[in-house]
């Protein structure tokens, strides 16, 4: 399906996106769409016959556990709501831990890479399987930006995208940022994971901004496409007619006006790099395979095509044989080791960069923060300037073990169980805004703090 050029939809630009002239569709996050309404500005904007594609970011089907039925029934409904042609997610873990390490589950609140090994991909491919039979449409999964990658790879990231493609049938999500800042953080070459990847399997691609500070490319999101990236844009380009491209903005909203001339430069870029009609056989026949006697056990064939040339749902005449429960142990204690090091100050697992693990560490604790302060804004209300420290310090010491939210209730918990903030119009604000939302039936630590809480409140 030719999709043509869109952006990012997201409510705090919501009337910017829908005043943009040549739009021809939209992308926006499945997870922050209520599955049975649709906020009026993508009711507008289908009326007007603008494709919206739903992008979720919390499968982690590159997890160790199979994917979650309920997250897969989200997603589907999601798709059946805005009639959409496909949905994307991407390739990468957000959890860890659980039943099949015996330990406390962990929440990265981030895209976390797999390793390139082929354990790994046993796992993935099972993963999207599982996901292509519970989605109504087609599957395009997405690459990463990464700032660490794992010791012991096996493949390049092209070839492990070819493989995943090969066993799974499932369609390509190609973000150029993310090639570019995997080539500024990892010295990976973005020229040649096109090369070895299955470009006529790229259903769209993504095109976002980010900044370098002290030598690391930080994926924000927040900053406008710079040169290089549209230099990646350019190399995608030269070898392959995306069916469709998209600006990502995520933060820092700029006016209308902004986007409309980065959306223009992605026009200009994609027309220089299109190659003429004599340039010769198409680059992408180029492609280096994976030597077969690199190759570990591969799974059964690739879902056959649907009848429009498409991948289809992703249904197969045959059951490929289930992933050995040893492969999924050991990818799991794998991750759960290093989100372990990133989010709870375990020690380093061995082979990783420990200054990298840092780095990522420290933006895991500032994401948690920023998102935090976004879906319960009262807090750095009520906390004032000293909001972020208060977070960074309860984050470096408690992992994120369920969403966003119940992390906003368990640091406002923290804070009042530590006797804080030293202010005591703070602390009734904030014991009464943490009472309010914490349900009828608090856990027993809880009700023992909103007791003593009163107390202190009828004392003054």
């Amino acid at each position: 399906m030719e999709l043509g050029i869109g952006i990012g939809w997201r409510p705090e630009i919501a009337a910017e996106v829908e005043a943009l002239s040549g739009i021809d569709w939209v992308e926006a996050v499945a997870e922050n769409l209520c599955a049975d309404h649709l906020p009026d500005s993508l009711v507008r904007l289908r009326e007007r016959g603008v494709t919206v594609v739903p992008h979720g970011v919390a499968l982690g089907l590159g997890g160790a556990d199979r994917p979650d039925p309920d997250r897969l029934a989200g997603l589907a409904a999601r798709a059946e709501l805005l009639g959409a042609p496909l949905v994307t997610e991407h390739i990468a873990f957000v959890r860890a831990g659980g039943p099949l390490t015996a330990s406390p589950r962990l929440e990265a609140g981030h895209l976390l890479p797999v390793p390139r090994t082929w354990d790994a991909l046993d796992v993935l491919c099972e993963n999207v399987r599982i996901a292509q039979d519970s989605l109504p449409v087609p599957l395009a999964l997405e690459n990463i930006a990464a700032l660490i990658t794992w010791p012991g790879e096996e493949l390049t990231e092209g070839q492990f995208l070819a493989e995943l493609v090969e066993r799974t049938g499932v369609r390509l999500l190609i973000d150029v940022a993310n090639l570019h800042t995997n080539h500024v953080n990892l010295g990976q070459d973005p020229a040649k994971a096109l090369d070895e990847l299955p470009v006529e399997a790229i259903a769209y691609v993504h095109v976002a901004g980010g900044v370098e500070k002290n030598g690391v490319w930080h994926d924000t999101h927040a900053h406008p496409v710079s040169e290089p990236v549209l230099e990646v844009l350019a190399e995608l380009r030269s070898r392959v007619d995306p069916p469709g491209v998209l600006l990502e903005r995520d933060d820092a909203f700029p006016p209308g006006a902004e986007l409309a001339g980065e959306l223009d430069a992605i026009r200009a870029t994609l027309r220089k790099a299109a190659p003429s009609a004599d340039a010769g056989p198409d680059r992408a026949a180029s492609r280096k395979a994976v030597p077969s006697a690199d190759r570990g056990p591969l799974s059964s064939p690739a879902p056959a095509p649907a009848s429009d040339g498409s991948a289809g749902t992703g249904a197969r005449t045959t059951a490929p044989a289930p992933v050995p429960a040893g492969t999924r142990d050991r990818t799991a204690v794998a991750q759960t080791a290093l989100l372990s090091a990133l989010v709870a100050g375990t020690p380093a697992p061995e082979g990783f960069d420990h200054r990298r693990l840092r780095v990522q560490s420290r933006a895991l604790a500032a994401k948690r923060a920023d998102v935090v302060a976004k879906v319960a804004p009262e807090l750095p209300e009520i906390l004032g300037d000293g909001y972020r420290a208060a977070f960074l310090a309860y984050a470096g010491s408690r992992p994120m073990s369920g969403g966003y939210r119940r992390d906003a209730l368990d640091f406002a918990e923290h804070m009042l169980i530590a006797g804080g903030p030293a202010d005591p119009v703070a602390r009734r604000r904030l014991t009464y805004w943490w009472q309010d939302r914490s349900g009828a039936r608090p856990p027993r630590r809880a009700t023992r703090l909103v007791r003593a809480a009163r107390a202190v409140l009828v004392g003054k």
